[in-house]
């Protein structure tokens, strides 16, 4: 799926996101960094000078460093240091306070896991409630590389068959089913995942126990429980499936686009699906909102039957303190995540793979941003 797709797409799809009517804004053209302009209208007279960390997301990667890239341009003083160390880790640091905000594909646990939630540690670790403020929005591609095959359906049932290692062959009876006129060679599957503690492994993996619990019988969570080979990041995987034919993984659109990886159409029931920002919207679309006042957490239908609506898809959260303990970094965080939220950037993120949160969406954003202390 080409670039221009999604940006022709993007802002259509993702008008109804979270039930909420407001249409997303057109897309002026312009990249992030490409002038003032964009980190202009946010940052400009309002620039920190120094260091601000962070890490998380690996999946967000090429959409903040488009941030990074729009701020550093108006603020030169200004040195932010993000780190695609996994979700997990993110989240881990920022409770551990070794950064100034986190990304992450999923937000802030509200229900014990190993004796801790996480809401909670982080809540102790700020002094005052933590948000979930989303930034970027995207799908995840079922990624593969396998000769001779352009073209590639697969449902919840088998796909969790194939990354739980019971399908192993690329002509297997269940694959050429759901792909009548395809020649599908014997190929050994060879499965790829985050070997990092991912958002995206556990978006994909509530994906699959939602649409297809009886195949798919392990937990979901960060940490990958299905069968394959691991490697790290989000580059790791898709790199590792692009150099080995037969290989398949989950990965963000922005990557597979990346690497030319071909992606696999989903079967939700009404017929198989092409991933694109409008399909991806009609998943999104149906989204609610589960935190209160400006803790944006949401939660997304993964098992969704709507006709057209491509069901594997995440939004990576910024994970922030509401009022730091330290004004200055509370300040440098803030000034930054009002660039990263602005119509400017956000519309420019369709050029990296991503889409822009929808107008309404994004005034939340900016709100809860403008509260942050």
């Amino acid at each position: 799926m080409s670039v221009s797709r999604i940006s022709a797409l993007g802002a259509i799809a993702l008008s109804g996101a979270l039930a909420l009517s407001a249409c997303a804004s057109e897309n002026n053209g312009a990249a992030p960094g490409a002038g003032s302009t964009a980190a202009g209208s946010t940052a400009s007279g309002d620039c920190f000078s120094g260091d601000l960390k962070a890490e998380g997301s690996s999946a967000q990667k090429n959409a903040i460093d488009e941030a990074i890239k729009a701020y550093q341009t108006a603020c030169a003083d200004a040195n932010i240091d993000y780190q695609p160390t996994g979700s997990g880790a993110g989240i881990k640091q920022f409770i551990a306070k070794q950064v100034d905000f986190a990304g992450s594909d999923s937000a802030l646990k509200t229900e014990p896991k190993d004796g801790k939630i996480e809401a909670d540690d982080a809540k102790a670790s700020c002094g005052t409630e933590a948000w979930n403020l989303p930034m970027v929005t995207g799908p995840i591609a079922i990624a593969y590389n396998v000769k001779g095959v352009d073209k590639l359906v697969l449902d919840a049932e088998v796909a969790a068959k194939v990354f739980d290692g019971k399908i192993t062959t690329w002509n297997d009876p269940a694959i050429a089913a759901l792909n009548k006129g395809v020649t599908l060679p014997a190929t050994p599957i060879k499965v790829f995942f985050r070997s990092d503690e991912s958002g995206t492994t556990e978006n994909f993996t509530k994906y699959l126990k939602a649409a297809a619990p009886e195949a798919w019988s392990y937990e979901t969570g960060k940490k990958w429980t299905g069968k394959g080979e691991g490697k790290e990041k989000s580059a790791g995987v898709a790199t590792a499936t692009k150099g080995q034919d037969g290989g398949i993984t989950y990965v963000e659109l922005s990557y597979a686009q990346q690497n030319q990886l071909p992606m696999a159409q989903i079967d939700t029931g009404s017929g198989p699906v092409e991933l694109t920002a409008e399909s991806a919207g009609k998943t999104i679309a149906t989204a609610k909102q589960t935190g209160t006042g400006n803790n944006l957490a949401l939660k997304i239908d993964y098992a969704t039957k709507e006709a057209g609506a491509y069901p594997i898809v995440l939004v990576t959260y910024e994970i922030v303190c509401s009022k730091y303990a330290d004004a200055e970094t509370g300040k440098k965080v803030k000034s930054f995540l009002k660039t990263f939220a602005s119509d400017e950037v956000q519309q420019g993120l369709e050029a990296a793979g991503y889409a822009p949160l929808p107008t309404e969406v994004a005034t939340k954003v900016q709100t809860a941003v403008n509260a942050i202390s």
